[in-house]
């Protein structure tokens, strides 16, 4: 079955897009759930969401669905009519919506059919990903997490841990979610008798991280339901004290969601308070890290000196200057723990021990 997608250029869709003039609602949404025909169930959930005009990026996988998209105020009510219609799993999902939205965050709609809705790395066939921890609550969270025997653990990246994070919280210093669970297990170990609640953006790593604990003999383990994104909602809407400190990393163009006033990152150039991640300017890099007004202006949006020079030079020069380069995920590590060198050129990545 041939996969449907949209033939338009993407500089065109991200002019059409901020040409709008209806606010959008930004939400985000998963489910684990079997779907027997992921490229099937892909086609059709497209032509429904596309039809009442959504945008964003939604993974299908025989495991389930993970999706973060927008939607124009008026069809919201027809997108979940056509979302909580397309699986009987589906419906009644819990849709969490933006914190600190306005609206531009996606600009087309992508979904792709993916092995697993998040890649964990888990080959045990005895897993169960369905057996998972204890959901908490606003409430219950504030209440739990105030008890001395409990321990919070964050299941993001680090540099979305960096810029926010709940008070207290340890982070399992790892860049992807595979190589954090078998971390978070060794790590927590002489901790089996407390009570770990583990917490990420929206529920959805976290949960599957609930259920390996679950699997790996640890007892008392709770996940805070929907996440951060779910646990401010609630407290505002409650009134209840905000635990969570800074700002919420998310994966679209806004790239953060304020949940409270405190800046606890720096820059990565010069180490002024910042929590503002951008991605470098230069094609050759597009390294992920944190960067404040002044430096953007000096360096031009570039993470280095290197790196802006290279952008201001010919296109034939910057694509000679790129040719064997290998640019990944694991850039991430070059802002990591450190500053970045104003002379770092962009093709050799620094490592925790630089």
């Amino acid at each position: 079955m041939p996969i449907l997608h949209n033939k338009i250029n993407n500089e065109e869709l991200k002019r059409k897009m901020l040409a709008e003039t209806e606010p959008r609602i930004t939400v985000s949404f998963y489910k684990y759930f079997h779907i027997s025909d992921p490229i099937g169930f892909r086609n059709s959930l497209y032509l429904a969401l596309v039809s009442v005009n959504v945008f964003g990026r939604i993974y299908v996988a025989e495991e389930g669905i993970n999706g973060q998209i927008s939607v124009p105020e008026s069809q919201y009510e027809a997108m979940k009519d056509r979302l909580y219609g397309a699986h009987e799993a589906l419906n009644g999902i819990r849709l969490n919506k933006a914190v600190d939205d306005d609206g531009k965050s996606f600009w087309v709609l992508r979904i792709k059919v993916r092995p697993k809705i998040v890649a964990d790395g888990i080959t045990d066939p005895l897993f169960n990903p369905a057996k998972t921890g204890q959901y908490l609550n606003a409430k219950n969270y504030n209440e739990l997490a105030a008890k001395p025997d409990t321990v919070i653990v964050d299941m993001r990246n680090h540099y979305e841990y960096e810029v926010g994070h709940f008070e207290g919280a340890i982070e399992i210093p790892s860049d992807t979610f595979r190589e954090q669970l078998p971390m978070a297990v060794d790590m927590l170990k002489d901790q089996k008798d407390k009570n770990i609640i583990m917490y990420c953006t929206g529920g959805i790593r976290c949960e599957k991280a609930s259920a390996y604990l679950l699997h790996n003999g640890f007892k008392n383990v709770f996940h805070v339901e929907g996440g951060i994104i779910e646990y401010t909602r609630q407290a505002r809407t409650q009134g209840l004290p905000i635990k969570f400190i800074g700002k919420n990393f998310v994966f679209d163009e806004r790239l953060g969601e304020r949940i409270t006033d405190d800046i606890i990152a720096q820059c990565h150039v010069c180490g002024t308070p910042c929590d503002q991640h951008t991605n470098c300017l230069n094609n050759g890099c597009h390294l992920l890290f944190i960067q404040c007004p002044a430096c953007a202006e000096k360096l031009q949006g570039c993470c280095s000196t290197a790196c802006m020079q290279e952008k201001n030079l010919p296109a034939d020069e910057q694509k000679a200057h790129r040719a064997g380069r290998q640019n990944g995920m694991m850039i991430f590590n070059k802002s990591k723990h450190r500053r970045i060198s104003l002379l770092q050129p962009p093709h050799k990545p620094l490592t925790q021990k630089d």
